[in-house]
């Protein structure tokens, strides 16, 4: 029987925003087991200028990454959807081993297949230095806040 990650293709807006919720619910936990788990077990990725392929390369990225962006809390947003595609925007806060915060803006497109796994993901992503009082993602959202826009700056 086939991994099934719903909701699947083709999306509605409901759907699509229930996908993107998710997505943003589990990379908060910092579990790269888990994260996977909601990939095809052959993936492809661009994450900035990295290229992956497979869970196993996702959860070694994804424990790397969490071992060095620390307290990393993400936000991500709908901006488009088409059949069995998804587009996000997103912003997350962490800060280095030295104490810098860090904002990070970025956009993912996304592609799923018939089981609502994403088989395909590419990120591009922008790093800029904050002051620890200009955060503004503190963990996962409140109850009731999801679906809230992202401020530009």
């Amino acid at each position: 029987m086939p991994e099934t990650r719903p909701p699947c293709p083709p999306f509605t807006l409901e759907t699509a925003r229930r996908k993107v919720q998710a997505a943003e619910d589990a990379w908060n936990t910092r579990d790269p087991h888990r994260v996977a788990l909601a990939y095809t077990p052959d993936s492809v990725w661009r994450n900035r200028d990295l290229f992956l392929t497979g869970r196993a390369e996702i959860v070694a990225f994804l424990t790397e990454k969490w071992a060095r962006e620390l307290d990393y809390a993400l936000r991500k947003n709908l901006w488009s959807f088409h059949d069995d595609r998804i587009a996000v925007r997103f912003q997350y806060e962490w800060h280095d081993a030295g104490g810098q915060w860090w904002r990070s803006y970025g956009n993912e497109l996304w592609e799923f297949d018939e089981h609502g796994l994403m088989r395909r993901r590419e990120a591009g992503i922008n790093d800029v230095a904050i002051a620890e009082a200009d955060r503004r993602i503190r963990g996962p959202r409140a109850a009731g806040d999801h679906g809230t826009d992202l401020p530009l700056r």
